[in-house]
């Protein structure tokens, strides 16, 4: 069915958090019961009670949840039904004349804060190291059931449904031609995209490929040995494939089988945090150095500024049902046909080789391993992924 003029409109947004709520959420932080340490030295139990002391300290006395909201009221941001439900948006257009139009899809556990930092880079690129070629007309959409967009009160709201959602939404700001990128949940639903292969989508980029080998992903996730025949690289894949499988997928299991029983997630902030810190290990490490005191690509505001989001949107458990919804393989080809530029960071959760890209991608324009970065890129090294985006989909441009 054809949406109305009404469903269709694009309504102005803007959040201001209620005091009260700020004032309750430092409360709850301040009564947080807390378990005993944990006996290993290690954080092979789950993220370590000094991290998170550490974190519930910052969040109740020092943390101002004002400046994120700032930084998200500085940006054009709106509201539009597709599909009986609200999609908040973020849309920067550029200076620049042919800017290319990008729609960017965050993933689990983030948000659109994700992305802030790559806004005035990607869409004023002139004063960040780039030519006014490398311009981009920019929409960062909250999935549903994140953020400030709505909450699905039926099913069907996959990662299948995102996509068709997000090429209606192109068309609704008036855009002919443009392309995807997406890391996490985001990497399947530009894959999705892929896919579908609308004809306005000139190609996607992913910073976390669908590529692993039919044959390979069901051994890793079987725990069995590596398949003969890998190279030293590939066999180095699956192994932290495997790892991930047997040891990191827990929170993404109990998500995709009962999200409705995490109530305690949206109800306590800090097992709320500790829930969204507990993702894969190489983000739990560098998120318990920036709590320890280290400098690292993100800061304590930086990883509070999406957990308080969750928390004052009250999307814990929305957001959670997405895993519910899917029934597709995280890492798996989907059949793209579109062009496709694929970024591959070293601490991602696992790091694709080039020969699984070009079989899962035949039509693989960019591909690139970076020195540093990891699962959130474009929150932790906003630099490399700019420049990686630039690159990667230069050829895309229409001439």
């Amino acid at each position: 069915m054809a949406a109305t003029s009404r469903d269709a409109a694009i309504r102005p947004f803007s959040y201001e958090a209620p005091e009260s709520e700020l004032d309750e959420l430092r409360r709850r932080i301040a009564a947080t019961r807390w378990p005993d340490k944990e006996p290993v030295s290690d954080q092979s139990q789950g993220v370590r009670l000094a991290t998170m002391q550490s974190l519930a300290r910052y969040w109740a006395s020092a943390y101002d949840w004002r400046k994120c909201e700032a930084r998200l009221d500085a940006l054009p941001q709106f509201m539009t039904e597709i599909d009986g439900l609200d999609i908040h948006f973020i849309h920067v257009r550029s200076k620049h004349e042919d800017a290319l139009p990008l729609i960017i899809t965050h993933g689990w556990p983030g948000s659109i804060v994700e992305q802030l930092k790559i806004v005035e880079p990607l869409t004023n690129p002139t004063e960040h190291g780039g030519t006014a070629a490398d311009a981009f007309d920019l929409v960062i959409p909250s999935m549903p059931g994140y953020g400030f967009s709505g909450k699905a009160t039926t099913t069907g709201w996959d990662a299948e449904h995102i996509a068709r959602a997000w090429v209606e939404l192109m068309r609704r700001l008036g855009y002919k031609q443009f392309v995807a990128q997406g890391g996490d949940w985001g990497a399947l639903i530009v894959d999705l995209m892929g896919v579908q292969a609308p004809p306005e989508l000139l190609g996607i980029h992913t910073n976390m490929a669908g590529a692993v080998p039919p044959e390979i992903d069901r051994a890793a996730l079987a725990g069995a040995p590596a398949p003969a025949g890998l190279s030293a690289e590939e066999k180095q894949v699956y192994d932290r494939l495997a790892f991930f499988y047997s040891k990191g997928l827990a929170y993404a299991q109990e998500m995709g089988n009962r999200p409705q029983t995490l109530y305690g997630i949206a109800d306590s902030p800090i097992g709320l945090a500790a829930w969204i810190l507990d993702h894969d290990d190489s983000s739990e490490e560098l998120i318990a150095r920036v709590f320890d005191g280290k400098s690292e690509g993100l800061t304590r505001d930086d990883v509070l500024d999406n957990i308080t989001l969750y928390w004052l949107t009250n999307t814990a458990i929305s957001a959670s049902r997405l895993y519910w919804e899917n029934k597709l393989g995280f890492f798996a080809p989907k059949g793209v046909t579109v062009p496709v530029a694929v970024s591959v960071f070293p601490d991602e959760i696992y790091a694709a080789p080039r020969g699984w890209a070009e079989q899962a991608y035949p039509n693989l324009i960019h591909y690139n391993k970076l020195d540093k970065g990891g699962h959130f890129a474009a929150w932790e090294q906003p630099a490399l992924f700019t420049q990686e985006l630039r690159t990667g989909v230069r050829s895309l441009r229409p001439a």
